[in-house]
């Protein structure tokens, strides 16, 4: 009798065994099922472009590694942000070397400095003729016959704006806006990144 006890304690053990693992086998398999249920629904569906290439796909390729379009648009991306880098830097270059001569310029502008009507005196006409002057658009115009002196007085057609001119040797005198200087100067010396820095810091173009 002990023979038949044991061989029966030991198919009971391995029956529960047996319903210990079903579960199991059972959980792997709706997983599975599950899988293949989501992948069935991100297949390409009829009539999308993709199932003229059936296998391929938007991140990767049939041998495992990134696609083509997923590729390019890493190196777009790539970059776009060495481009915004580079111009962030350049951007502080520019603003670090115009801001002397510009912050000048505001304080003969827009302080009682000057008089309407008065010339520079020739430490300020020196650093507006060499920073701002030569390089108007149309500086040999503005020039003329020569530089006798740089005066502030009021706009010809703003009457509340006060400008530059340039006084000549013949006694004529021109306007010339400081901001087109700038912007050619700008323009010059930083030829890559002249326009988006003037579209974003200066109001007219």
């Amino acid at each position: 009798m002990a023979a038949p006890a044991a061989a029966a304690a030991l198919i009971l053990r391995g029956g529960t065994t047996c319903r210990l693992r079903l579960p199991l086998f059972s959980a792997t398999t709706q997983r599975s099922r599950f899988f293949h249920a989501v992948a069935g629904a991100c297949s390409p569906r009829e009539g999308s472009t993709a199932t003229s290439t059936p296998n391929a796909t938007v991140e990767f390729d049939a041998s495992g590694g990134q696609s083509q379009d997923s590729s390019e648009k890493m190196a777009s991306l790539c970059g776009d942000l060495l481009e915004n880098k580079r111009y962030r830097e350049e951007e502080a270059s520019i603003l670090k070397d115009i801001e002397p001569i510009r912050e000048l310029t505001k304080k003969i502008l827009h302080s009682e400095r000057y008089r309407d009507g008065e010339c520079l005196n020739d430490d300020d006409e020196k650093a507006v003729v060499e920073n701002l002057l030569v390089y108007h658009p149309h500086s040999e115009d503005k020039i003329g016959c020569g530089i006798d002196s740089i005066m502030v007085d009021r706009h010809p057609q703003f009457r509340y704006s006060r400008c530059l001119f340039v006084v000549r040797t013949d006694g004529v005198y021109i306007d010339f806006s400081y901001q087109k200087c700038l912007r050619e100067y700008i323009r010059i010396k930083y030829p890559t990144s002249a326009e988006k820095f003037i579209r974003k810091h200066f109001k007219r173009t």
